[in-house]
């Protein structure tokens, strides 16, 4: 267990230095979720909005070159830099979403992951009261 919290205090601090990242680009509406008990993909997302589709990909560029330079840690896969609508970095632990406007509120991750209850615990729950 003690391994388990180490690694999801590594995964948070890295996600708190692309939050810093993302931040000093004026990244709007940044959030960081904590889904490593809802999902095995990763311990956090990073989630922040670009305000055209240059801004999202400097944003997303900006998170690759400062990681790397500040932790010489490299993303693992990139997807999206062509459209530069949704552009996403897997850092493993840590995935970063950078959104132009109108696809994050499509999209809207942030209900998506920090729904509390899911219709197989509502079911769990039913058959409990039995």
């Amino acid at each position: 267990m003690e391994q388990k919290d180490n690694q999801i205090a590594k995964s948070l601090k890295l996600a708190e230095q692309i939050e810093a990242v993302l931040d000093s680009k004026n990244g709007q509406d940044i959030e960081v979720l904590e889904v490593d008990a809802k999902t095995t993909l990763a311990d956090y997302f990073v989630i922040a909005t670009g305000s055209s589709t240059i801004h999202v990909k400097t944003l997303a560029d900006e998170v690759a070159f400062q990681i790397k330079e500040r932790l010489n840690i490299s993303p693992g896969h990139i997807e999206g830099l062509e459209g530069r609508r949704w552009i996403l970095l897997d850092y493993g632990d840590v995935v970063v979403h950078v959104f132009h406007q109108d696809e994050r509120s499509f999209y809207d991750l942030e209900r998506l992951w920090t729904a509390t209850d899911s219709m197989r615990d509502h079911k769990a729950a039913e058959k409990q009261n039995l």
